[in-house]
């Protein structure tokens, strides 16, 4: 299965509802009471992992006193209350590693100055060709200025490596446009924690960066692997959202493939986002959209920008 979605400032909407998902009630709650604090709220995931929610995305942290390991860094101006937050925790503020997980400005907007504190930044080779540039937003008609060296990622890959915090594994690889161009997961084996970026989203509606490369059959894809990964004691962190297991990933593939499967069929017979809608495209899902015609408008995006790959009859 080979498939390919929208742009960042449609993360700004608000939560999608969630209806069948097996998200449980208390993980919604302790996440929103969270991120409704002032300042980065620390949300226990396992054992020397927290994150930090309520930083425009979320903050992983493995804490350790030889060093944290992070993934993303939160939105720019949270910056000051995500440091903070750090040296509170094991290792006081002392980050060797930081991972980004895409380059959409609330995952990188701490970069600058923990690449100035000497972390090593690492990420997918697209992420530091667009944090590298000036790059255009599609949806908002302007241009996302360049950031300064500092905040770009020193170490890049197109498909996967490994590396070691210690003595403990970290795996990362590519999740080829669930997102962006650039996503990729990070996977803490020894400890069983994985971050899976905004290839997954437990709460607000999934959103496709069709002009940063994302589409649908990628987020199927990437969401497919991330299963092939984890276990039912795996903990899964999001871009947004609470921490979530692999039932939860589950429910969400499943309905990315009826997605996926019904948007084909309606794109072969020339259908419009609207009427996709109209048709049906969201019926009898696991959850509800809080804005289905946006979704629906992206993906069909995404499709077209693949149509010499989907089949023979879509010209």
């Amino acid at each position: 299965m080979n498939r390919t979605m929208n742009r960042r400032s449609i993360l700004k909407g608000a939560l999608g509802g969630v209806a069948g998902l097996t998200l449980p009630p208390f993980a919604r709650d302790a996440f929103a009471q969270a991120s409704s604090q002032a300042s980065p709220a620390v949300v226990p995931v396992s054992d020397g992992f927290v994150m930090l929610a309520g930083a425009g995305g979320n903050v992983l942290v493995r804490t350790a006193s030889a060093g944290q390991v992070l993934v993303d860094s939160g939105a720019a101006e949270f910056t000051d209350g995500v440091l903070a937050r750090l040296r509170e925790l094991p290792g006081t503020g002392r980050v060797t590693t930081l991972f980004s997980t895409h380059w959409h400005r609330e995952q990188v907007g701490g970069n600058l100055a923990l690449g100035r504190s000497e972390a090593t930044i690492i990420a997918h080779e697209k992420t530091r060709a667009h944090l590298a540039t000036d790059y255009y937003l599609f949806g908002e008609d302007r241009y996302e200025k360049a950031l300064p060296a500092a905040a770009h990622p020193a170490v890049t890959f197109f498909t996967g490596e490994q590396t070691l915090a210690g003595k403990e594994r970290i795996e990362y690889g590519h999740l080829l446009e669930a997102h962006t161009d650039g996503d990729i997961y990070v996977f803490f084996r020894d400890a069983n924690v994985l971050a899976a970026g905004d290839a997954i989203s437990p709460l607000k509606d999934p959103v496709l960066d069709w002009f940063g490369g994302g589409w649908l059959g990628g987020r199927a894809d990437a969401q497919e692997k991330l299963l092939k990964l984890c276990d039912e004691k795996t903990r899964i962190v999001p871009s947004y959202g609470p921490v979530v297991g692999r039932a939860e990933l589950q429910a969400e593939f499943d309905m990315t493939r009826v997605l996926f499967d019904r948007m084909l069929d309606l794109v072969r017979k020339g259908m419009s986002a609207q009427d996709m809608l109209d048709a049906g495209l969201m019926k009898d899902l696991n959850r509800t959209f809080r804005d289905p015609y946006r979704f629906a408008y992206d993906a069909h995006k995404g499709y077209w920008a693949h149509h010499n790959s989907l089949a023979g009859n879509v010209l």
